[in-house]
């Protein structure tokens, strides 16, 4: 099978100018995170951009807001990727981070707009995605970035492709977009409410592109069919409420990451919903970056 590039998105802006498990019964309020990491970001000074270049597909533009603060550290990198089951949202919504609060905890913190389903079938938004990784790792010295330290958060449609990521990285989709010469590695990442085996889910047929039998496809894109004990570290986050992807979608990735011996953290909730980046997610994802941060380079 071969897979194409893909054409570009109508509406893309052109360029002017980027294991453990655990259950949380009583975490519906978010105090309990709250005390391990705040959600408040301190009083720094930062720059803020939006609308930043991060890639090009046949000269339109991918784009994303940043916003680094000013220090002289190098420092850590989280990229936010929203979610919409893949047809919808954008990179200002309740599934994504807010980069001038991130900038305040420290990071360069990206959230990136990608090409939506229905104006590009899949895999474009996932290969746009791995794109902005690599548009991370090209400008690392121009942002002060540490390699080493590149976290991915995303949330349902978001967090199904930080998953698929950790899991299978590239795999068969051909880079595109730019920086194709530059690495896509990071440290961990963050899924907030995704869908993590396509086949088992009611909208998991939404991404099957044009020309490729469907069960091939959702196979490919499920986190769930990748999982090695060398898969990048994962937090997730899921309600056993969660309307839009049902509990049992994540505990069949979590049984996977349990079988593998992979890497991982799981909090579960009673009654969030389709959870969105919340204070508890906030508070939730710093402790694990903290945790993730301090562990030695494997080699």
């Amino acid at each position: 099978m071969k897979w194409k590039p893909l054409c570009v998105a109508v509406g893309l802006l052109t360029a002017l100018v980027v294991g453990s498990t655990f259950a949380d019964p009583a975490a519906n309020s978010g105090e309990e995170a709250k005390e391990v990491a705040g959600v408040q970001a301190p009083d720094k000074k930062s720059v803020s951009r939006e609308d930043v270049v991060y890639g090009r597909i046949d000269g339109a533009a991918l784009v994303a807001d940043i916003a680094y603060p000013d220090a002289k550290e190098k420092l850590p990198a989280i990229i936010s990727v929203h979610g919409g089951r893949w047809v919808g949202g954008h990179k200002k919504d309740a599934s994504t981070i807010k980069v001038e609060q991130w900038a305040g905890f420290g990071f360069f913190a990206m959230s990136i707009d990608y090409r939506l389903k229905n104006c590009t079938p899949a895999p474009a938004c996932y290969q746009d995605f791995q794109c902005a990784i690599r548009f991370v790792h090209a400008h690392a010295d121009d942002y002060n970035i540490d390699t080493r330290r590149i976290f991915l958060i995303g949330q349902s449609a978001g967090g199904h492709m930080v998953s698929l990521a950790a899991t299978l990285g590239d795999g068969p989709y051909p880079r595109t977009g730019g920086w194709e010469k530059s690495s896509n590695d990071f440290k961990a990442a963050i899924s907030v409410a995704a869908a993590y085996d396509l086949p088992t889910l009611d909208w998991g047929p939404q991404w099957a592109p044009p020309g490729v039998a469907p069960e091939e496809a959702l196979a490919l894109a499920s986190p769930t069919r990748h999982i090695t004990r060398q898969s990048k570290p994962l937090l997730l986050l899921h309600s056993d409420n969660d309307k839009s992807v049902p509990i049992a979608n994540a505990l069949l990735l979590i049984a996977a990451l349990e079988k593998a011996g992979a890497p991982h953290k799981f909090h579960r909730y009673p009654e969030m919903g389709h959870m969105g980046i919340n204070d508890e997610v906030i508070a939730r994802t710093r402790a694990f970056i903290q945790e993730e941060s301090a562990k030695p380079e494997i080699k």
